[in-house]
Protein backbone atom coordinates (compact mmCIF):
# COMPACT_ATOMS: atom_id res chain seq x y z
CA UNK A 1 0.00 0.00 0.00
CA UNK A 2 1.41 3.18 -1.20
CA UNK A 3 1.92 6.11 1.25
CA UNK A 4 -0.63 9.05 0.96
CA UNK A 5 -0.76 12.88 2.04
CA UNK A 6 -2.06 12.86 5.68
CA UNK A 7 -0.96 9.13 6.52
CA UNK A 8 1.74 9.32 9.29
CA UNK A 9 4.93 8.87 8.29
CA UNK A 10 6.74 5.40 9.25
CA UNK A 11 9.01 5.39 11.96
CA UNK A 12 12.51 4.39 11.24
CA UNK A 13 15.97 4.70 12.53
CA UNK A 14 19.01 4.30 10.28
CA UNK A 15 22.99 5.37 10.86
CA UNK A 16 23.99 8.23 9.33
CA UNK A 17 27.28 8.74 7.21
CA UNK A 18 29.45 8.87 10.92
CA UNK A 19 27.27 5.90 11.53
CA UNK A 20 25.68 7.73 14.44
CA UNK A 21 21.86 6.52 14.52
CA UNK A 22 18.97 8.79 13.63
CA UNK A 23 15.43 8.32 13.59
CA UNK A 24 12.26 9.74 12.85
CA UNK A 25 11.61 10.45 17.04
CA UNK A 26 15.06 12.81 16.73
CA UNK A 27 13.17 15.26 14.76
CA UNK A 28 10.00 15.21 16.60
CA UNK A 29 8.24 18.74 17.00
CA UNK A 30 10.07 19.68 13.65
CA UNK A 31 9.09 19.47 10.56
CA UNK A 32 11.38 17.11 8.43
CA UNK A 33 12.38 16.85 5.01
CA UNK A 34 12.86 13.11 3.66
CA UNK A 35 14.18 12.68 0.41
CA UNK A 36 15.25 9.25 -1.01
CA UNK A 37 17.70 8.76 -3.79
CA UNK A 38 19.33 5.58 -5.83
CA UNK A 39 22.90 6.21 -5.62
CA UNK A 40 25.52 7.73 -4.30
CA UNK A 41 28.14 9.91 -6.88
CA UNK A 42 25.68 9.75 -9.50
CA UNK A 43 25.04 13.27 -11.11
CA UNK A 44 21.79 13.18 -10.37
CA UNK A 45 21.79 12.16 -6.36
CA UNK A 46 24.78 14.72 -6.74
CA UNK A 47 23.36 17.84 -7.65
CA UNK A 48 20.69 16.60 -5.17
CA UNK A 49 22.26 16.43 -2.78
CA UNK A 50 24.20 19.32 -3.39
CA UNK A 51 21.05 21.64 -3.92
CA UNK A 52 19.97 20.53 -0.73
CA UNK A 53 22.96 21.81 1.27
CA UNK A 54 23.10 24.75 -0.58
CA UNK A 55 19.41 25.87 1.11
CA UNK A 56 20.77 24.32 4.23
CA UNK A 57 20.51 27.41 6.05
CA UNK A 58 16.92 28.32 5.08
CA UNK A 59 15.64 24.86 6.02
CA UNK A 60 17.77 25.28 8.89
CA UNK A 61 16.04 28.80 9.70
CA UNK A 62 13.06 27.22 9.46
CA UNK A 63 13.58 24.59 12.09
CA UNK A 64 13.34 21.73 9.32
CA UNK A 65 15.77 18.73 9.38
CA UNK A 66 16.83 17.69 5.96
CA UNK A 67 18.06 13.84 5.50
CA UNK A 68 18.98 11.97 2.40
CA UNK A 69 18.41 8.40 2.44
CA UNK A 70 19.68 5.55 -0.14
CA UNK A 71 20.65 2.05 0.10
CA UNK A 72 24.41 2.88 -0.30
CA UNK A 73 26.60 2.01 2.87
CA UNK A 74 27.52 4.35 6.09
CA UNK A 75 31.30 4.04 4.48
CA UNK A 76 29.77 5.65 0.79
CA UNK A 77 27.74 7.88 2.69
CA UNK A 78 31.01 9.24 4.08
CA UNK A 79 33.26 9.43 1.04
CA UNK A 80 30.10 11.12 -0.81
CA UNK A 81 29.92 13.85 1.46
CA UNK A 82 33.93 14.47 1.50
CA UNK A 83 34.38 14.38 -1.73
CA UNK A 84 31.09 16.51 -2.73
CA UNK A 85 30.97 19.57 0.52
CA UNK A 86 27.75 18.52 1.52
CA UNK A 87 26.24 19.34 4.68
CA UNK A 88 22.93 17.53 4.44
CA UNK A 89 22.49 14.29 6.86
CA UNK A 90 22.61 10.85 4.72
CA UNK A 91 21.14 7.54 5.70
CA UNK A 92 22.21 4.03 5.14
CA UNK A 93 19.18 1.58 4.43
CA UNK A 94 21.53 -1.11 3.27
CA UNK A 95 18.59 -3.49 3.80
CA UNK A 96 15.49 -1.41 2.16
CA UNK A 97 13.04 -2.12 5.34
CA UNK A 98 12.27 2.09 5.46
CA UNK A 99 12.58 2.08 1.43
CA UNK A 100 10.20 -0.06 1.46
CA UNK A 101 7.84 0.89 4.34
CA UNK A 102 7.83 4.23 1.78
CA UNK A 103 7.17 2.42 -0.58
CA UNK A 104 10.18 3.62 -2.82
CA UNK A 105 11.73 0.38 -3.41
CA UNK A 106 9.94 -0.25 -6.56
CA UNK A 107 10.02 -2.61 -9.31
CA UNK A 108 11.43 -0.91 -12.36
CA UNK A 109 11.96 -1.42 -16.07
CA UNK A 110 15.19 -0.90 -18.68
CA UNK A 111 15.42 -1.66 -21.99
CA UNK A 112 12.33 -4.06 -21.19
CA UNK A 113 14.97 -5.75 -18.52
CA UNK A 114 12.83 -5.58 -14.51
CA UNK A 115 14.75 -5.10 -11.99
CA UNK A 116 14.22 -3.17 -8.46
CA UNK A 117 15.49 -0.27 -7.59
CA UNK A 118 15.32 2.86 -5.52
CA UNK A 119 12.54 5.50 -6.89
CA UNK A 120 13.77 9.66 -6.12
CA UNK A 121 10.62 10.55 -4.08
CA UNK A 122 10.67 13.20 -1.50
CA UNK A 123 8.55 13.21 1.61
CA UNK A 124 7.26 16.67 3.86
CA UNK A 125 6.64 15.40 7.27
CA UNK A 126 5.12 17.76 10.13
CA UNK A 127 6.16 18.83 13.63
CA UNK A 128 3.53 15.47 14.40
CA UNK A 129 5.16 13.02 12.18
CA UNK A 130 2.26 13.27 9.50
CA UNK A 131 3.05 13.24 5.91
CA UNK A 132 1.95 17.16 4.64
CA UNK A 133 3.68 16.44 0.92
CA UNK A 134 4.87 13.59 -1.43
CA UNK A 135 7.02 14.12 -4.46
CA UNK A 136 6.88 11.71 -6.94
CA UNK A 137 9.68 11.14 -9.50
CA UNK A 138 11.75 13.75 -8.37
CA UNK A 139 13.34 15.77 -11.25
CA UNK A 140 16.64 16.96 -9.38
CA UNK A 141 17.28 20.48 -10.95
CA UNK A 142 15.15 22.97 -8.83
CA UNK A 143 14.08 20.10 -6.51
CA UNK A 144 15.07 21.52 -3.55
CA UNK A 145 13.30 25.23 -3.75
CA UNK A 146 10.06 23.04 -4.67
CA UNK A 147 10.25 21.70 -1.17
CA UNK A 148 11.17 25.08 0.39
CA UNK A 149 8.71 26.82 -1.34
CA UNK A 150 5.66 24.24 0.02
CA UNK A 151 7.40 24.11 3.17
CA UNK A 152 6.81 28.07 3.62
CA UNK A 153 3.22 27.06 1.83
CA UNK A 154 2.42 24.97 5.07
CA UNK A 155 4.29 26.83 8.10
CA UNK A 156 1.49 29.63 6.89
Amino acid sequence: MALATGDTAPSFTLPDHDGDSFSLEDAAGSPMVVFFYPKDNTSGCTTEAKDFTALLPEFEAAGVAVVGISPDSVKSHAGFRRKQDLGVRLLSDEDKTVSEAYGVWQEKSMYGKKYWGMARMTFVIDRDGVIRKIFPKVKPDGHNKQVLETLQEINK
